[in-house]
């Protein structure tokens, strides 16, 4: 089983006082450290400046929103003049100006109607009336109440005492992880304490890509901040596709699930508040088994599927001997924005740059020297196959896909991440969840020294380190 839920944000998610604005303390033969250039949302070179936008207001109907894509190399401001507002679930405060950071795509949507003030320069602004907004919140209440009916059952049968596990699924870009923000914003609003469940490797949305991942939700999610991170959990599968080893990526929900049903058997209204799980958007072969493994691992009784009538329909008749789970088709939102293969690769090299720099890049690293000796790197899975005479007559050598094996250092690891453990024996390295992440900037072969960089100053907290397929390169 994980480790229990820890308040491990000191690498992780680091407090103010452990981040500076000081650049990046010297060590021996340091690789330059610089910001990467801004690319376009296309992958492509970065863009050439843009006119100069005066500010703007928009003035919006009941029940219409104005849809934003903000440069990918400049932040955007966004006021409220009138009325009440909200992205993604969250209000925006009156009057008061939001810096909305690079390569946002928002949603400011009213119930009642609103002027909202946009000041800088965007890459696409338009409003629209045609939103999935009142299917959306309608799915709310009905979760709302299913919440409430287990608060009201608490100490009686279990069963019964269980809030929704809602699993929410669709093909890439139909909107999945904006339905999750909306759902646990609508749910905190009213005093719930979700559970945040993250299994999208790919993007990542609670902390680095490469991460299965949860958090409770105590509050509407910030907009420019996004998920908190108070008290997160992460095990750390570290490639960005779950086919490079099903079983592992398989075998850390489990992990994930087990140690949530834990703390749900010790905290009744966190197990009434119930879970909202984001999910991939590979829905094919492999990616729907995985699916189908997801609703069974954390015991999902809803399933959401977005986008999609085929896979609504599968997973229908998947389900259908299980009388607990429901399968709800919803329309996904026209102002979803289609992203290439390009850009997703190019929004996990951000994703790492903001862990160690800030949203708004206005964070510093740590630099920091170890030996060889003093820590222990590990990968999972990519077993030697077992000989064939150590196997019965007749059997066919297979490879262990949860096998650990230690990993020598070396010149390939620079410009890639690695997680740290709180395993305190190897052999718990898969079972356990990881403090956070650092990013190997130097490889000294001669010296036996290895470069990196942190959140914090200071020690690691675990020896123990977990190899990656993660890359980040800062280039000059």
């Amino acid at each position: 089983m994980g480790a229990p839920m820890l308040p491990y944000h000191r690498i992780l998610s680091p407090p103010p006082h452990c981040r500076t604005n000081t650049p990046v303390s010297a060590t021996p033969n340091p690789r330059p450290l610089s910001r990467n250039p801004p690319m376009a949302a296309t992958g492509a070179a970065a863009p050439a400046p843009a006119a100069v936008q005066p500010p703007r207001q928009f003035k919006l109907d009941p029940q219409s929103e104005l849809r934003v894509e903000v440069l990918p190399d400049a932040t955007l401001r966004v006021r409220l003049v009138s009325g009440t507002a909200e992205i993604f679930g969250t209000e925006l405060p009156p009057e008061g100006w939001l810096t909305i950071p690079p390569r946002s795509k928002i949603a400011i949507f009213t119930w009642h109607g609103a002027t909202v003030e946009l000041d800088g320069v965007s890459e696409s602004e338009y409003t629209s009336d045609e939103t999935p907004m009142v299917i959306y919140v309608n799915t709310h209440a009905i979760l709302d109440a299913r919440r409430a009916r287990a608060r009201a059952a608490q100490g009686g049968d279990l069963e019964a005492s269980q809030g929704p596990r809602v699993i929410v699924v669709g093909p890439t870009d139909s909107g999945k992880s904006t339905l999750c923000k909306m759902l646990l914003s609508w749910a905190a609003k009213l005093g719930w304490k979700p559970t945040y469940v993250d299994l999208d490797i790919g993007q990542g949305s609670i902390t680095i890509p490469g991460c299965i991942s949860a958090t409770p939700i105590e509050k509407p999610i910030d907009i420019v901040d996004g998920i908190p991170l108070e008290m997160p959990l992460a095990y750390f599968y570290g490639h960005p596709n779950p086919s490079i080893n099903p079983d592992v990526y398989k075998a850390l929900m489990r992990e994930l699930a087990q140690t949530l049903e834990t703390q749900f058997s010790g905290n009744a209204e966190s197990r009434a508040a119930g879970m909202v799980i984001n999910t991939m958007g590979w829905v094919e072969g492999l990616g729907y088994e995985l699916l189908l493994n997801a609703i069974d691992i954390f015991k999902a009784n809803v399933v959401l599927v977005l986008g999609q009538e085929k896979l609504w329909k599968m997973l229908k008749d998947a389900v259908q001997s299980k009388p607990n789970i429901d399968v709800v088709k919803l329309h996904k939102s026209e102002g979803v924005v289609l992203r290439n293969s390009k850009y997703r690769q190019k929004t996990r090299s951000f994703r790492i740059k903001e862990y160690f720099y800030g949203i708004a890049n206005d964070l510093a690293p740590h630099s920091n020297v170890v030996n060889f000796s003093d820590v222990s790197v590990f990968r999972i899975g990519s077993g030697h196959q077992a000989p064939r005479s150590a196997l019965p007559i007749g059997a066919e050598p297979v490879a262990d896909p949860t096998r650990l094996v230690a990993v020598n250092i070396s010149t390939d690891m620079v410009h890639t991440v690695l997680a740290v453990s709180y395993a305190k024996e190897p052999d718990e390295i898969i079972s356990s969840n990881v403090a956070g992440f650092i990013h190997v900037t130097d490889v000294d072969i001669q010296r036996k020294k290895l470069t990196y960089i942190a959140p914090c100053p200071g020690d690691l907290p675990s020896r123990l380190l977990i190899a990656s397929s993660l890359t980040w390169y800062e280039q000059a």
